[in-house]
């Protein structure tokens, strides 16, 4: 699970692959590598690099079609650290009921 959350983050954390999820989102259906690429100011190899990433972590899936490789998007992959970050939420609002009841029950009024 920890794996998964590393790739997950070390994914989102690139703000070029994060641009390149979203256009995959946006556009709900495969784009080719060519197309992703257009996008961007940099060598399709620059490109085709963050979408391995992205793979790597199954936010996207590649198929080949010919000699052309298409991307679609995988946004279920996202639900992983959606619960990892739901874990820390639930904690920490504990913690701050738990010093807002303190904080009630001692001041000096």
């Amino acid at each position: 699970m920890q794996d998964k959350i590393t790739k997950l983050f070390k994914a989102i954390a690139d703000p070029t692959r994060r641009d390149i999820f979203h256009a995959l989102i946006v556009a709900s259906t495969a784009l080719s590598i060519s197309q992703i690429s257009n996008h961007f100011e940099m060598s399709r190899q620059g490109v085709t690099k963050h979408i391995k990433i992205l793979e790597d972590a199954d936010l996207i899936s590649i198929n080949s079609i010919g000699r052309e490789r298409y991307c679609n998007a995988k946004p279920k992959a996202l639900e992983t650290l959606s619960k990892w970050l739901k874990f820390y939420e639930q904690f920490w609002d504990s913690k701050l009921e738990n010093l807002g009841t303190y904080l009630d029950n001692n001041s000096s009024s």
